[in-house]
């Protein structure tokens, strides 16, 4: 680990944070599997940019990734890259609402991804994202009215039944 690299105190920020507040068995199942999915995408490029490729940290973040690509086609996950975007074309200020991360990586629009399990916004940049931006989507990951969206009968879970019902 650098002694001063400036994504460290960004990952203390995100170990820090808690769900205790919160009921995540009763989160929509979909909502709640990528939910974890993106903090853990978070995580694996804080943990790259913050310490060696090689630290255990980085390895356990490795195996969880391998296994999340099979669990990503289970249980309807697969509708939710087509949820988001719904969502951009149906209900707008809704979209607008939710976290970048997720709007950015499944916006078709976009040219964010996942590669290699790091969040690229800019494929063909080569400079590591700013730790600015790993904050603002901690923040916005675990704002209150965000996560009360996430239950099965709140907003966002009503918006994708109506979804998943067209």
């Amino acid at each position: 680990m650098l002694e001063t690299n400036e994504y460290i105190p960004i990952l203390k920020k995100l170990y820090d944070k808690s769900l205790i507040l919160q009921s995540p068995s009763e989160f929509e199942p979909v909502f709640w599997f990528y939910f974890k999915d993106a903090i853990a995408h978070l995580d694996f490029t804080l943990c790259i940019q913050g310490y060696n490729i090689q630290s255990m940290r980085n390895i356990m973040n490795m195996e969880y990734m391998k296994w999340r690509i099979d669990e990503e086609k289970k249980g309807g996950r697969d509708q939710f890259p087509v949820f988001i975007n719904w969502l951009k074309a149906n209900h707008r200020e809704t979209f607008d609402k939710l976290p970048i991360l997720w709007r950015e990586i499944y916006d078709t629009e976009s040219p964010a991804s996942y590669r290699s399990f790091r969040i690229a916004m800019d494929p063909a940049a080569l400079k590591p994202l700013p730790a600015q931006f790993f904050t603002k989507c901690i923040d916005e990951f675990f704002d209150k009215e965000f996560l009360k969206s996430l239950y099965a009968d709140a907003s966002l879970g009503r918006l994708y039944q109506e979804f998943i019902g067209e």
